[in-house]
């Protein structure tokens, strides 16, 4: 282990712009200084430690001086001072002076305030010299018999970690302990004793957790955690002492403390896959959740669940307790819901769905109206789409759901109503028998609708399913309604001009000649412009609409009717209530045309509205064939298309979901019979304990690809050349959201260089967490820097700086050697990931910051192009792949990834090839990224562009 890996026991904080003190007034203020006075000159004796001064100097005249005081202050500041300073000559012996401090250790050791006892014990676990420790024993060992349960519990501490180091110098520290731990009842002195025989003596342990192993559930939670921490490893190592064990896990199951529920619910999962074993695991894993206020605990909690849902066994087990997860919805936070009706998904059958979907009913019924809480609109569009899967994968389950959300529509957060929508469409077209309940239902909300979007959306689905004639007259009568009275320019100049004029003189005559004036007299006075807003509240929803400036809207009602109208003609013999209808379909699109020609709404209509509107008013006139086909036939069978792609690519993840989770098992596998397993076989196991404090560590094992590519060796970077006088190079290691930087650093000259420092520096949004202390190096010596750098946000971040070095016995100033920079590559935080078309759209409006990447590249096939963006930036193509394939010149896609801090990136890629150059013509066009900073949007067009060219290469 070299000096930097050393575990660090003290942390101290140094004011970086104060004056290092002289050596002389240290020592004036130690000798002859205040109790004050001393203590200030030893903390600052301490900093200078600390930086690499050695000061030897002072040592006797600490211990002069300074050692005999009985200040508490000064007591606990030599502790620190002891641990850090040079306790032996540059030949290893043990200094002379330590033999005094050995002996004030001593009288410490027997003082009767157990603060100083307990204190003392525990600098004693950070002594490494064996000589210091020796004639400390027997008063080590007394201590353990202390009335104060703080000097008993260090006294257990530092014997184990004597005993870890130096075991000759007290053999039976394990006898001892186990003694102490039958007669003590102190929970703290207990828990220590307990985890000392875990580690130095495990059937010690054994033995007195046989003794007492019905008591566990008496004992503190400190020590309970300890005893399921032995279990595991006694189960792990030898797994045939599972049965012997397993009532005791189950009793802790009931513990009071959180913590200890969570480890044995974790514990008795790994050591047994019984049915009655995972549900006892799961229901006390959704009782933490549940009970506890931290949202992070209810995270993690419930990522264990998922974790039990991977297996294939668990997961038939887990769907009987969906109803218990469903719980955790009273929680308000939005991330826990939303994971929890995840997995309450995976976990649907046809066993629990009526159960899960009432449950669903009553949640979305109790956000109607509610407004307490600001995600309750994304609370609400969650759990429609959870329903809409719900009767997408159970049909059965539609004719519930649908009546429940049709009053949605009429909600005014559009993005509840949108999904709804969605799901009305879906259903209205896959399940036949419920088309009379949904026109029915959506013809009792269709006057309430709020947002034009959702208006649209109705009109289409009514124009599209009302195929019977009172149906046909329903949607007619409530166009009407919403419209108001027609034709609509003449009505509100009529109501216009009854602001000022009498009713009587309003006359038809010199209507036509107001229209154009009608801007300048609205607004003529306050009185008539407060009176008009008030109309406008007046106004039915679909002319608010219109004269909004909206008519896409009219567009849409104008197919809507025609549609209608072909139907009703096929379905009435009458020639006069033929003719009547089309007449009023035809007059109520002239109208809409009329308006948006006049300057009455507050934006024109769109050319492409009145193509769109005149075109119906043609098919209406004229009624040809094909044009009936093209409405009634054509355009549902586009729906119906796109409805089965969808379902096809649902189908196709969730295969790939089963796939990746079922246990592939060979028929010429061999079968482990534990009774014939060898030991060591048994114990291959990852260690789980071992893997949480690697993972806490940040030093978890990943398994490298076997290519030089992904290989540790890739990320070496050079920092100087190989005839500089030091060499260094780094490697880098990424781990979320810090940056270990282990330099390696070589003295390349015969002359010792002495506090050889590596200063470093960071661009962007990165942070030097602590500066790397001085060395001093051998000729043709090495030694191993570690650096920690914090990132606070995803962006291209640089880390630059240099070496500078003192040489031994020269006089000149110091030397320094300026480092090659490291770039932080953006894409160790950039992670795929998916959002619907619709989220993604709402992204696209949001996000300010966008680069343009203009397409330079080798690569003549645009699916291959886009293949190896894909790879470069760690993004994912939300445009489905049947959209992507064939060939016709040009492609567009959408890709979208989000970085470890919840940044989204979006992408969208317009590429083309001109067909005219023939086969070996080059992908052209461009790529536009936007997000929410300009660091991540400029990053990541930074690595397009080198990736491209690259590629290209």
């Amino acid at each position: 282990m070299t000096a930097a890996e050393n575990v660090c026991y003290t942390l101290i904080n140094v004011a970086m712009d104060s004056e290092p003190p002289s050596e002389i007034s240290l020592k004036t203020d130690l000798e002859k200084g205040e109790i004050k006075a001393k203590a200030e000159a030893l903390k600052k004796v301490i900093i200078m430690i600390l930086n690499g001064e050695k000061l030897p100097g002072l040592l006797m005249t600490i211990i002069r001086f300074v050692l005999p005081l009985q200040d508490h202050t000064i007591k606990k500041l030599l502790l620190v001072f002891w641990e850090i300073v040079p306790k032996t000559t540059p030949d290893g012996k043990l200094l002379q002076e330590m033999i005094l401090v050995c002996d004030a250790y001593r009288k410490d050791l027997q003082h009767p305030n157990e603060f100083i006892r307990g204190s003392t014990l525990r600098f004693l676990c950070k002594l490494k010299e064996p000589e210091l420790l020796e004639p400390l024993m027997p008063a080590i060992r007394a201590c353990l018999e202390h009335r104060h349960s703080y000097v008993r519990r260090n006294a257990v501490l530092a014997i184990y970690t004597i005993y870890r180091n130096f075991e000759h110098l007290i053999p039976d520290a394990p006898e001892l302990i186990h003694d102490f731990l039958v007669n003590e009842k102190d929970a703290s002195c207990k828990r220590n004793a307990f985890m000392m025989l875990i580690h130095a003596d495990q059937d010690r342990a054994l033995d007195y957790l046989s003794t007492c192993i019905d008591q566990v559930h008496t004992f503190g939670d400190i020590l309970q955690l300890v005893i399921v921490e032995l279990i595991y490893k006694v189960c792990h190592a030898n797994p045939s002492e599972r049965a012997r064990f397993i009532r005791c896990i189950y009793n802790l199951l009931q513990s009071s403390s959180p913590a200890v529920k969570y480890e044995a619910a974790g514990t008795l999962v790994t050591l047994s896959s019984a049915p009655t074993a995972i549900k006892a695991a799961a229901q006390c894993y959704i009782d933490l959740i549940i009970k506890e206020s931290d949202n992070n605990v209810k995270l993690i909690v419930l990522d264990r669940l998922i974790e039990l849902k991977e297996h294939p066994t668990h997961e038939r087990v887990l769907q009987d307790l969906v109803m218990d997860i469903l719980r955790v919805l009273t929680t308000p936070d939005m991330e826990v819901r939303k994971k929890t009706l995840q997995l309450a998904l995976d976990l649907i059958s046809s066993r629990n769905v009526e159960e899960l979907v009432f449950v669903l009913k009553k949640e979305v019924i109790k956000t109607n109206n509610v407004t307490e809480h600001e995600d309750t609109d994304k609370y609400r569009q969650l759990l429609v789409r959870t329903l809409h899967t719900c009767s997408v994968r159970f049909p059965d389950m539609a004719s519930n759901v649908i009546p429940v959300l049709m009053e949605f529509l009429s909600d005014s957060n559009e993005a509840a109503a949108a999904d709804v929508l969605e799901f009305v469409r879906e259903a209205i077209q896959r399940f036949d028998s419920l088309r009379p309940l949904i026109i029915e239902k959506l013809l009792e909300v269709f006057h309430a609708v709020k947002a034009v979007k959702i208006y649209r959306g109705a009109l289409w689905i009514l124009g599209e399913y009302c195929s019977s004639k009172e149906d046909i007259q329903s949607v007619m009568t409530e166009v009407r309604r919403s419209l108001g009275e027609i034709p609509i320019v003449e009505n509100e100049i009529k109501k216009e001009l009854g602001e000022v004029k009498p009713e009587d003189e309003v006359t038809a005559a010199p209507m036509q000649k107001l229209v154009t004036e009608m801007g300048t007299y609205a607004t003529q006075s306050a009185l008539s412009s407060s009176r008009s807003s008030k109309k406008e509240e007046d106004r039915p929803p679909l002319r608010g609409f219109l004269m909004d400036g909206d008519f896409y809207v009219a567009a849409s009602l104008a197919t809507t009717l025609t549609k209608l109208a072909l139907r009703y003609i096929s379905l009435v013999q009458d020639k006069r209530k033929q003719n009547s209808f089309m007449a009023e379909s035809m007059l109520i699109m002239a109208t809409t045309l009329h308006l948006g020609k006049s300057t009455l709404p507050k934006k024109p209509i769109t050319d492409d509205d009145v193509d769109r509107i005149s075109l119906c008013l043609k098919v209406l006139s004229e009624c040809p064939p094909l044009m009936h086909d093209i409405f009634n036939k054509e355009c549902r069978e586009s729906l119906s298309r796109m409805l089965a792609v969808k379902l096809e690519e649902e189908k196709l993840s969730q295969k790939k979901e089963s796939e990746k989770r079922s246990v592939m098992v060979q028929a010429d596998d061999p079968i482990s019979f534990m009774q014939l397993t060898a030991k060591s076989e048994m114990t291959s196991k990852e260690d789980q304990f071992q893997l949480s404090l690697l993972a806490a560590m940040g030093t978890t094992q990943r398994k490298e690809a076997a290519n030089l590519q992904a290989s540790k060796l890739n990320k070496v970077t050079q920092l100087t050349g190989f005839s500089d006088p030091v060499y260094a190079e780094a490697y880098i290691h990424v781990n979320q959201y810090d940056i270990v930087l282990d330099v390696l650093v070589v003295n390349q000259t015969s002359d010792t260089l002495q506090n050889c420092t590596l200063e470093l520096a960071t661009l962007g949004d990165l942070k030097l967490v602590e500066k790397p202390s001085p060395l001093t190096l051998a000729p043709h010596d090495f030694a191993n820097i570690k650096a920690n750098v914090k990132v606070a946000s995803t962006e291209n971040g640089i880390i630059f700086g240099n070496i500078v070095y003192d040489v031994s016995g020269a006089v000149s100033d110091r030397n320094c050697v300026v480092l090659s920079d490291i770039h932080i590559d953006i894409m160790d935080y950039i992670q795929p990931a998916s959002c619907t078309d619709a989220e993604f759209r709402q992204m696209w409006a949001e996000f300010e910051w966008e680069n343009k990447v203009t397409v330079n590249t080798n690569i003549t096939d645009l699916n291959e192009y886009l293949q190896h963006i894909l790879k470069s930036t760690n993004m994912k193509c939300l445009t489905p792949e049947k959209a992507l394939s064939g060939f016709c010149g040009f492609m567009a896609a959408n890709l979208y990834a989000r970085s470890i801090f919840g940044e989204d990136a979006l992408a969208n890629v317009s590429i083309e090839k001109p067909v005219h150059l023939g086969p070996d013509a080059l992908v052209s066009g461009h790529i536009r990224i936007r997000a929410k900073s300009q660091g991540m949007a400029l990053s990541l067009g930074d690595k397009i562009n080198l990736s491209q060219k690259r590629g290209g290469s």
